[in-house]
C-alpha cells in the first residue's frame, strides 16, 4: 500500500518543475494535491498523479 503522505510522483521530477511564469521552484502541498508557487501566488494542481503547469488551471492563492 502507498504511503499517502507520499507524492504521486517521483520526487526528482518536483525538483526538475519551477513555475512557467517565474521559473521558481515549486513547494509541494500535500494536503491538496498542488504544486505551488509562492513568488506567483499561484498553486497547479496534480490530477492523477500528473502536475498541470497551466496558468490557466492554477488556482490563485489569496
Amino acid at each position: 500500500m502507498t504511503d499517502p503522505r507520499t507524492p504521486p510522483y517521483d520526487r526528482r521530477m518536483l525538483e526538475a518543475l519551477v513555475c512557467p511564469l517565474t521559473h521558481a521552484t515549486l513547494e509541494y502541498d500535500m494536503e491538496r494535491q498542488e504544486l505551488v508557487s509562492r513568488n506567483a501566488s499561484l498553486a497547479f494542481p496534480i490530477r492523477d498523479g500528473i502536475p498541470v503547469m497551466l496558468v490557466d488551471e492554477a488556482r490563485k492563492l489569496d
